[in-house]
């Protein structure tokens, strides 16, 4: 199959294109410069091009069987006005770009599997939170009502869209860890808040494979969680992390010290949701790391 990726020299990114050029897929990812980073399979095609600006691009996307849209720009960092109209546009314009190149075939219809987040809930509490949940309040909930909704107007084309809605990433060297272990390594890690909230997260490969699986899988289509079946509280996780890097976990950061370094942020550190990944499971999709304590000791190793 032939399949275009955007986002595709990213945190998942990178290990989706890897994943794809491995099962035989002919790859090709957009990025700003032609030329490979270095890391990447030999045998991807970079095409050049801006996924927030309409292009030559798209004559690209057009030749494809499949589309995958991970581009956006992070959400872990300070949120300033900004930043905040910068995570709208880059998920919203690239994907109305995507779908303005997606066009009906009355044969092998494409598939656009399109990255949203778990942040589409809002906070719910303890809700156990599946796919025909309603939108909930804030600005990422916001975001990614309104980048869902872009994607699905490649419906109305005879397009397949499945809206995979990312818990936290969890992965060697980059993502969330990437933030939370100098923490931990410096006998500064916890919980954050109370550590009573929930903090759905997917393990890396898991994450990739779903993908892989969501291309290939014609009954996937719609909303789907993409995260691990256990979702574990925030203080839960802490310890898991403290125990997996040998590292104390007693440090707490209470609520008012995480806005006063985060801002607007903090707010979903403090929240988190419940989600479960109830279509996945239900098509017969197999995480290899369903549990955090395992999932965290295949990332970091023996310590």
């Amino acid at each position: 199959m032939r399949i275009f990726v955007t986002g595709g020299t990213g945190f998942v990114g990178k290990r989706l294109t890897a994943a794809l050029v491995r099962d035989g897929h002919e790859v090709l990812v957009l990025s700003r410069s032609a030329k490979s980073p270095g890391d990447q399979p030999v045998k991807i095609t970079f095409v050049q091009g801006d996924p927030a600006r309409p292009g030559p691009w798209q004559d690209e996307v057009r030749s494809c069987q499949a589309v995958v849209n991970l581009a956006g720009e992070t959400i872990f960092r300070r949120w300033t006005k900004e930043r905040k109209k910068r995570i709208l546009a880059s998920r919203v314009g690239t994907t109305r770009n995507l779908v303005d190149a997606l066009e009906f075939r009355s044969r092998q219809a494409p598939v656009l599997i399109s990255a949203s987040a778990i942040g589409y809930y809002g906070p719910r509490g303890d809700e156990e939170l599946g796919e025909d949940e309603v939108p909930g309040k804030g600005f990422l909930a916001g975001v990614t009502t309104a980048w869902e909704a872009e994607a699905a107007k490649a419906e109305a084309k005879g397009v397949r869209v499945a809206r995979l809605r990312f818990g936290i990433v969890l992965g060697k060297g980059e993502g969330a860890l990437g933030v939370w272990i100098p923490l931990f390594n410096a006998c500064l890690g916890g919980r954050v808040g109370n550590g009573r909230q929930w903090f759905s997260w997917i393990h890396i490969d898991d994450l990739v494979e779903a993908i892989v699986f969501a291309i290939g899988d014609p009954g996937i289509n719609g909303a789907v969680n993409a995260c691990a079946p256990n979702p574990v509280r925030n203080r839960d996780l802490a310890k898991a992390l403290g125990r997996a890097l040998l590292r104390p976990s007693f440090f707490a950061v209470p609520g008012f010290g995480a806005r006063l370094v985060l801002g607007e942020f903090a707010q979903s550190l403090l929240t988190g949701q419940r989600v479960v990944p109830h279509k996945l499971i239900a098509r017969g999709f197999t995480f290899r790391h369903p549990e955090i304590g395992p999932a965290l000791d295949s990332i970091l190793g023996p310590r």
